[in-house]
């Protein structure tokens, strides 16, 4: 083989990888699309044809189809004979009902207010600052405090994206002899249920935003442990809860720049009795070239917040900052990490 035709082979993988690329975006706005339709649900129950599909989510047959037969090329959803689909593993997560759902995941990034942030990154570059508030006039938590609708997908779909990272922390960090956790930026209260499951002698607080907060009982409750929770409104960036020999700051971090989660952790610093902890879940982003799921995850506060993602030298730091020290890192490669501290 000659050297030129060798170079032309090389040069067509690279166009056909950075083609794939480009085609990473029409594919998310898909995967966006047949959230919104609910197709996942409909074929809970086994293959449909695509005729009867489109009926059942108000869709064009025609157009369905051609959706559908893209997205099974790349393993979400497949032909099972001419012109009828069913679920594969990548679609079942698509379901309402999947343990692993991330249904509302996909269904708020086709939202408008989202997906122009997204799309307009090219102003944070210029600027430094999220397109989500150059986009939509305000920042994010002040858009969703005005729409109640938005505000509740945004924060089922916080939940469904955060639910893995934060069932593996809960296997990867022991808490037993815990007395009381409080979970700070809590939302509907899908980790302190989990928690509370696991450990049938702790008590523990759900700690968010007055709006957000009311959410996490029903939760609570489903789990079968509201007896042992309180709900607790209020601004992590004025004063967090006392009472508590754990607290827990799951993906509230890297929503926040350093200035303000120096805050939050000097608020959490005042209230922390000296044997308690602080248990931080958020991506931990390694060094160099190596592949990470936070690599992104930051691209996506940058978009939307004033936050970021850190490495684990910049969780000492900030840390440090608040008069904390960082004693432990668990699962550094994968998508969250659990990072531990104590006071200084």
């Amino acid at each position: 083989m000659s050297e030129s035709t060798v170079d032309d082979k090389r040069d067509e993988a690279l166009l056909n990888r950075m083609m794939d690329f480009h085609g990473g975006l029409r594919m998310g706005f898909l995967l966006s699309a047949v959230a919104e339709l609910g197709v996942a649900d409909r074929l809970a129950d086994g293959p449909l044809p695509v005729a009867e599909l489109a009926a059942r989510t108000g869709s064009d047959a025609d157009a369905l189809y051609r959706v559908l037969r893209a997205m099974a090329s790349k393993g979400v959803f497949t032909e099972v004979s001419s012109r009828t689909f069913g679920l594969t593993p990548l679609a079942e997560i698509l379901r309402s009902d999947a343990p692993n759902s991330l249904r509302d995941v996909f269904r708020l990034q086709g939202k408008p207010f989202m997906r122009n942030a997204y799309a307009e990154i090219g102003l944070s570059i210029r600027t430094g600052l999220p397109a989500f508030d150059q986009v939509n006039g305000t920042d994010l938590f002040s858009y969703l405090a005005e729409r109640p609708e938005m505000n509740e997908l945004f924060s089922r779909a916080m939940g469904n994206a955060a639910g893995h990272s934060q069932r593996a922390a809960i296997q990867a960090y022991d808490l037993t002899g815990a007395r009381k956790l409080v979970d700070v930026g809590g939302a509907h209260g899908h980790l302190l249920a989990a928690v509370l499951t696991r450990y049938p002698d702790l008590a523990g607080v759900v700690f968010d935003q007055p709006h957000v907060v009311p959410g996490a009982e029903r939760v609570l409750r489903d789990a079968g442990v509201f007896d042992r929770a309180e709900l607790a409104g209020g601004d992590y960036l004025r004063e967090v809860p006392g009472g508590g020999d754990v607290y827990t700051i799951s993906h509230v971090l890297h929503q926040l720049g350093d200035a303000e989660a120096g805050t939050l952790l000097a608020n959490v610093r005042r209230v922390l009795p000296e044997d308690g902890r602080v248990v931080v879940i958020d991506p931990v982003i390694p060094d160099g070239d190596v592949p990470h799921p936070g690599k992104f995850m930051d691209i996506t506060m940058l978009a939307l917040s004033r936050g970021r993602d850190r490495t684990e030298a910049e969780f000492a730091e900030i840390f440090e900052k608040a008069g904390l020290r960082l004693t432990e890192t668990i699962g550094l490669a994968a998508s969250s990490s659990v990072v531990v501290a104590v006071a200084a």
